[in-house]
């Protein structure tokens, strides 16, 4: 699943090469945005701005119409020249959005909506977003009396909780634990202030690390890997994550992993490092 930093990044790609643009065409495969294009045809609207929340995206166009999507597991926005290949298939393809220098593509894309200002501010899942760990306004305060008011939740699923916290995907989770040296199975309740304080900077310095922008105006797709270890080594990029059985960066102890939470997403950690 694309996490805060993915999201973000996708963000503010697109908003670099839609923004001010006149949009010359829409095409979709979803019955749903379709009959809102045929009443209220994008053709002709500006692209007013593209922003991201946690992992929400949205595109806002003139005349008070909003497309909001989330790309859940496999979806992606892609960005290309007119007449440039596409680099997945049309049949993946869900939205697209046609401006004169740039065509933005959203592939697999399992939520898609059209809202206006009103019916956004009214959007059930949207309003329950927690603090977005990449939002200027980051309250780390408000965020540790979220993941508070779920004292039985282990912080390792806590922190999956979008409601609670928005931005950490599976990849940050274990990594932010493993930085703050803290079990990821241990339960909200048994946290203190101070260890719940460390997690949300290392969360927030984590991801921020991942959306640093070097690009300047450019028009660019990102390419990097994510990073959080602060190691050069591109073998060595991430703490913990998917590396069970191989050594601690650490104390050389194997990393070990299992499965948590109602979704069962797989948590690494090191069982030294970071003890019960």
């Amino acid at each position: 699943m694309p996490e805060g930093d993915t999201i973000y990044r996708a963000a503010r790609t697109l908003n670099r090469a839609l923004a001010g643009q006149t949009v010359t065409g829409f095409e979709t495969q979803l019955p749903q945005l379709s009959r809102i294009d045929a009443d209220h045809p994008l053709k002709g609207r500006t692209v007013e701005q593209v922003d991201a929340n946690g992992k929400w995206m949205r595109i806002y166009f003139s005349g008070d119409l909003i497309l909001l999507t989330h790309m859940l597991m496999s979806g992606s926005w892609h960005i290309y020249r007119p007449g440039e290949p596409w680099q997945r298939s049309r049949f993946q393809m869900r939205a697209v959005v046609h401006t004169a220098p740039f065509t933005a593509v959203a592939f697999q894309v399992p939520i898609a909506e059209f809202h206006t200002a009103d019916t956004l501010s009214r959007h059930r899942s949207v309003l329950r977003v927690g603090p977005d760990v990449l939002a200027p306004e980051f309250d780390s305060g408000l965020a540790i009396r979220q993941l508070r008011s779920q004292p039985n939740l282990e912080i390792g699923e806590a922190l999956l909780r979008q409601d609670l916290l928005a931005g950490l995907g599976n990849v940050f989770k274990s990594e932010v634990c493993f930085a703050s040296g803290v079990n990821p199975f241990r339960l909200v309740r048994t946290l203190s202030d101070a260890e719940l304080d460390l997690l949300m900077t290392k969360a927030r310095t984590f991801l921020l690390a991942n959306v640093a922008d070097g690009a300047g105006d450019q028009i660019i797709t990102y390419t990097g890997l994510r990073r959080t270890s602060g190691r050069s080594d591109p073998e060595a990029r991430l703490w913990v994550y998917s590396r069970r059985g191989e050594p601690c960066r650490r104390c050389a102890t194997p990393i070990v992993s299992y499965k948590q939470g109602e979704g069962a997403r797989i948590t690494f950690w090191c069982p030294n490092c970071q003890q019960p």
